[in-house]
């Protein structure tokens, strides 16, 4: 949990009081490689802390997975578009590695944002970030090339690609892997 609290206190101060506050709230949950946090349907019910280990969100489009997003160590899982509403979802989030995390559902999400401190603001501030990153991956897809779009993914995923099979790369590029393949062959004769 020291992970957790670690990333939580990077937002907002947090007193001793809090921190047993947050001791009671979240659960530890281990997550199977290739299993599922959420699928197609379901209700976004829980907030996730990623302890150690790695998954990735993607959709269906045109009959064939489209990968969105991904998220490792220190960071936060969640659909909050299914979440906050508590309406059925249209991603799936998958374990791309056997996964240690934190779990807290939004019933007592509530509660740790009225019995900590400093919880309504960590709230914000951590929904800020995800805005963020949503709108410059949403830019992203709309006006970079598929070789602009691979080059951002490498340093935004450096510490991490090498753990993320290709093809899952590949369509979080928007390309077919063999346009990736063809991609890094550029790439690296470039440097």
């Amino acid at each position: 949990m020291e992970l957790l609290i670690e990333n939580i206190r990077s937002y907002v101060p947090l007193s001793t009081a809090d921190e047993q506050v947050i001791g009671k709230l979240f659960h530890k949950k281990n997550i199977n490689k290739d299993d599922h946090l959420l699928e197609t349907g379901q209700v976004c019910r829980r907030l996730i802390f990623i302890e150690q280990g790695l998954v990735r969100y993607y959709l269906f489009h045109n009959g064939e997975e489209q990968t969105h997003y991904f998220n490792k160590e220190g960071e936060w899982v969640c659909d909050y578009q299914s979440f906050i509403p508590k309406v059925p979802t249209a991603v799936n989030i998958q374990a791309l590695e056997d996964t240690i995390a934190w779990t807290i559902s939004y019933d007592d999400l509530q509660i740790f944002y009225q019995e900590v401190k400093y919880g309504e603001r960590f709230g914000r501030l951590g929904v800020e970030q995800v805005f963020i990153d949503i709108i410059r991956q949403i830019d992203s897809l709309y006006t970079d090339k598929p070789e602009v779009r691979y080059e951002k993914f490498m340093r935004t995923y450096f510490d991490i690609s090498q753990r993320i099979p290709q093809y899952h790369i590949a369509s979080y590029v928007g390309i077919k892997p063999q346009s990736l393949s063809r991609i890094r062959k550029r790439i690296s004769t470039q440097i």
